[in-house]
């Protein structure tokens, strides 16, 4: 983006992850960035606040096109690179860590490895077979000795998480030093060259438009896919890497967090719903939870969270363009996989039009 101009203005429209790094890439590269957002930035609204920040390419691979997978190999790597620039930047940790994850299945429930394993390597591109390792006991209790109730799981090698509340703060504060202006609780339209909030109109050399639901006025069959997160706390439970409990009916995750607590989830309801979580969820995350550490019944319920996934119809990233103005949006379960590799491609497309115009 070298032939870009720095008085380029750029307008953003959504402050959650995508908007954020987008944002936060394009300033660094000299341009002027004005981040609209309809809520509060400092506790956003929007799903990135809600997840567990898993980047699990080979995990997805089984439930999603080959796309995805290929967008999320890249996430990875690029979100390694940019998780310590931003670090130096802002002089605290984001918590990326690339440790790889667990599947791991009761006795009664193996054949759900069994399965998981068969799909994921008719799927998995050959070069990459050496990233998924089957364990034994032995194999297993090595890499996490809290699992000690499992006779047999699956390494996930090439996998990372990042925590979410400590990289959406962080990239906030670098906004700030990197003189991003900054428009919360703006409600806003955006079209060609131009961002419309409910009292003013602003003109840009370009737009991009990443609200997630705030956007489906102008998305055809965009929705919301609501989810359910506890996060607990204990000592008595340590583990290293995030892990995945099969089960016939969910997949419950437990990602292990530097201060004690772990995030879990496994609930994807077809719903826009936003009241908080259920009864009935609670109590199979829970019960789940009991089931892979018999510890975590004495943990604390130190938070619910609850939140809509903004999703196309076939479940896949949406990217749209035209003159002064590229949406993208539909990042559905895919956020913290996704959002690098787009980002990348929505900076191309941005170059491309700055540079013609």
């Amino acid at each position: 983006m070298t032939a870009i101009s720095p008085k380029n203005k750029i307008a953003i429209a959504g402050g959650g992850l995508l908007g954020r790094l987008l944002a936060w890439r394009l300033s660094r590269q000299g341009l002027n960035i004005t981040l609209f957002d309809a809520g509060s930035l400092a506790v956003p609204a929007g799903a990135s606040w809600t997840a567990a920040g898993m980047i699990s390419p080979l995990s997805e691979l089984v439930h999603s096109e080959p796309k995805i997978y290929q967008l999320c190999r890249r996430s990875l790597n690029v979100c390694e690179a940019w998780a310590a620039q931003l670090e130096a930047q802002v002089g605290r940790p984001v918590s990326f860590r690339r440790a790889g994850s667990l599947l791991v299945a009761h006795g009664r429930d193996r054949t759900e490895l069994q399965m998981f394993a068969r799909e994921l390597h008719s799927k998995l591109p050959r070069e990459s077979a050496t990233d998924v390792q089957p364990l034994d006991r032995a194999g297993l209790q090595a890499l996490e000795p809290a699992l000690e109730r499992f006779e047999s799981g699956i390494y996930l090698r090439d996998e990372g998480d990042i925590d979410n509340r400590r990289l959406l703060p962080a990239l906030l504060d670098a906004l700030r030093r990197q003189r991003v202006t900054l428009h919360e609780h703006t409600a806003v339209e955006c079209k060609g060259h131009t961002v419309a909030c409910e009292d003013a109109e602003y003109r840009f050399d370009f737009v991009i438009d990443c609200r997630g639901l705030g956007a489906r006025n102008v998305i055809e069959g965009l929705r919301g896919v609501r989810g359910e997160v506890l996060v607990v706390e204990t000592s008595e439970v340590q583990l290293t890497r995030p892990v995945r409990l099969l089960h016939p009916r969910y997949q419950l995750y437990a990602v292990p967090r530097s201060d004690g607590r772990t995030v879990i989830g496994a609930t994807e309801i077809e719903s826009e719903d936003l009241s908080p979580i259920s009864v009935r969820s609670t109590m199979e995350l829970t019960s789940a939870l009991y089931s892979l550490h018999p510890a975590f019944a004495e943990a604390r319920i130190v938070e619910t969270r609850v939140n809509c996934r903004p999703a196309t119809m076939d479940n896949l990233p949406c990217i749209q363009c035209e003159p002064g103005l590229v949406r993208v949006n539909g990042l559905y379960r895919h956020g913290y996989l996704l959002a690098p590799a787009l980002l990348e491609q929505v900076e191309q497309h941005i170059a491309q039009q700055l540079e013609v115009a």
